[in-house]
């Protein structure tokens, strides 16, 4: 038999709904003689079942993995998946199923922790020196605001990474895999052990402006926004940007969010859609009372290239980045026609990961931002 050479990670990329015919390319590219686990991102437009069937076929490690709005490897792509595999040298895969977000609390966060804490192999605490944790998030469960909050109090420090899956934008069904099955309304938390140095990340094209909302009527159950100053929010906030509300598209939206200052940082809450009623659907949880800022834009390209020394510069090379990346800077991509040059400039981190119905970092929920994690040696 020929000899396998040894990689810590490998990485593959598939275009094709023929589910049989994708796995079985994912087997090969991504095989090794021992693996700890695999992650992968996959269209939502495959047989669930089907898909579920030929990865417990080809794969007897942990698999974990959820659907996408568009899924990037070397390219951004869709209708196929991408996955890493990663060697059982240097990582140990901890997976847990959340089988219902909805009732997910404080209490199981902190069980799940006690589980994943005794079955460490590397280390003998939680040491964010030598793990990281990944959520993949049902991202229509309107559940990752608390579930993220759970998740981050329990595991003590040790930084945390994720994205709420997606379905193209179809807003029907998103799923996560785990245990050899698709599931709904659920996620998957994964501890990964790392012999290799690593870092997580979080990176957004936005700064705040000098535009100032008022929250003064919402429902954060159903992310929506009813008042904004005291006035219907779709019309306050087309007001602000100086437009009529029919000119209120997800394009605008893009361009326009809003951002939160937590502490002496800020995240982007972006907005989904004007409801019949006058009503803005956010993608992410929003409070009475909030004061939130119109963002303005500085150069997705750049903002990138900038992230990208930044993170280069600590590795000697970079082997992988796991990256959660927003579907409404896949949308501006495509509005600007700047996808060929964000590919060449991801090309740096060996890119694997998926655009996103929502981006978790540490213990926040945030929008049209990109969190990953690099893995490489220094």
């Amino acid at each position: 038999m020929p000899v396998t050479k040894y990689e810590k990670i490998k990485c593959a990329e598939v275009v094709s709904l023929d589910p049989a015919a994708a796995v079985k390319s994912l087997a090969r590219q991504l095989h090794q003689d021992e693996i700890a686990g695999v992650i992968f991102f996959c269209s939502s437009k495959y047989d669930p079942h089907t898909l579920a069937a030929e990865f417990r076929d080809r794969f007897d490690c942990s698999v974990v993995g959820c659907t996408t709005a568009g899924e990037i490897g070397t390219h951004y792509q869709e209708d196929g998946i991408v996955a890493v595999s990663f060697s059982k040298r240097d990582f140990s895969f901890h997976p847990h199923l959340i089988s219902s977000m909805a009732d997910f609390n404080a209490e199981d966060a902190f069980k799940m922790a006690d589980k994943i804490h005794g079955e460490l192999e590397f280390s003998e605490n939680f040491n964010p020196d030598e793990m990281f944790a990944m959520v993949l998030l049902d991202g229509l469960s309107v559940m990752e605001e608390p579930v993220t909050a759970y998740i981050n109090a329990a595991i003590k420090g040790v930084p945390l990474i994720g994205g709420s899956a997606g379905d193209s934008l179809e807003f029907k069904e998103t799923r996560v895999f785990a245990h050899g099955k698709f599931h709904t309304g659920a996620g998957v938390f994964i501890m990964i052990e790392s012999r290799l140095p690593f870092k997580t990340f979080k990176l957004q094209h936005f700064e705040p402006s000098e535009d100032d909302l008022v929250i003064t009527e919402a429902d954060p159950t159903t992310r929506t926004v009813s008042e904004i100053n005291g006035v219907p929010a779709a019309e306050e906030y087309a007001n602000i940007l100086g437009l009529e509300i029919r000119e209120l598209t997800p394009q605008v939206f893009a361009r326009y969010p809003v951002m939160l200052e937590i502490g002496d940082a800020w995240y982007v809450r972006s907005i989904q859609k004007v409801n019949p009623d006058g009503s803005l659907t956010f993608f992410c949880a929003i409070d009475n009372g909030l004061v939130l800022t119109v963002a303005r834009g500085v150069g997705f390209v750049e903002s990138l290239e900038n992230k990208i020394e930044e993170l280069t510069a600590e590795f000697s090379s970079i082997l992988c980045t796991l990256g959660c990346d927003c579907i409404l800077r896949r949308l501006e991509l495509l509005e600007t026609d700047e996808t060929a040059k964000t590919e060449k400039v991801l090309s740096r981190l060996n890119f694997v990961g998926f655009s996103t119905f929502g981006e978790q970092f540490n213990a926040i929920h945030v929008n049209q931002t990109l969190t990953g994690v690099v893995l490489g040696e220094r």
